[in-house]
């Protein structure tokens, strides 16, 4: 029972040593008065303040992310299950850098072929500790959240995402996987694929196909 006491205050201890390197690292070079410098808990060693400071400091991987900052216009093909005729559409896609460089936004809007409108948000970030690709993602077609891990290529091209999602037809948690590969600059492409909820094997369900504005 005391596990349910001990992990919030521990939590909150860390949560305060994350701010106190968020602070440093935002001013470093500034001195602030010794009463009103932050001590460290008990315990913690100027090691343990440097592991939360190098934890939170944006780095070659949340520039990667960053190379998609930017307006987008997508091209896109919809396959409904395997083998079936493909439909088109045409999409618009907004990424944006927030929190100082951490993580990006990615806004798309477009018409889904025979499902009207569609909207949806993705934040997507390094985490330094993992060192895996982390992300979510809504929609308005959709009353879940979406969570997934990526890993980039070796050549820096290939960024394949895994989301974790529970199939609204089995009930069940279901695999996602994205490969978003850049081609240039200027061009990329995002292909979806998904198990079949009756048969469990995976086929393309999306490309898209964006170009910069």
């Amino acid at each position: 029972m005391y596990k349910r006491f001990i992990e919030p205050a521990l939590a909150i201890v860390i949560g305060i040593a994350i701010v106190a390197c968020s602070i440093a690292i935002a001013d470093p070079s500034s001195q602030k008065p010794a009463s009103l410098q932050l001590k460290l808990p008990p315990g913690w060693t100027e090691a343990d303040m440097q592991a939360c400071m190098l934890a939170a400091t944006p780095g070659k991987m949340h520039e990667y992310l960053a190379k998609s900052v930017g307006a987008w216009q997508g091209k896109m093909t919809m396959w409904m299950f395997g083998g079936s005729d493909p439909m088109t559409s045409e999409c618009t896609s907004t990424v944006t850098s927030i929190m100082d460089g951490r993580y990006t936004r990615c806004e798309v809007a477009g018409e889904m072929p025979a499902m009207g409108p569609y909207n949806g948000l993705g934040l997507y970030g390094f985490d330094n500790i993992s060192q895996k690709f982390v992300s979510t993602w809504i929609d308005n077609h959709t009353t879940g959240i979406m969570t997934g891990t990526g890993q980039l290529s070796e050549d820096g091209k290939t960024l394949t995402w895994s989301y974790t999602h529970t199939c609204p037809i089995t009930q069940k948690p279901a695999i996602l996987r994205e490969v978003e590969t850049l081609h240039g600059p200027n061009t990329k492409t995002l292909e979806i694929f998904a198990p079949d909820p009756k048969t469990g094997k995976e086929f393309q369900t999306m490309k898209i196909e964006f170009t910069r504005k």
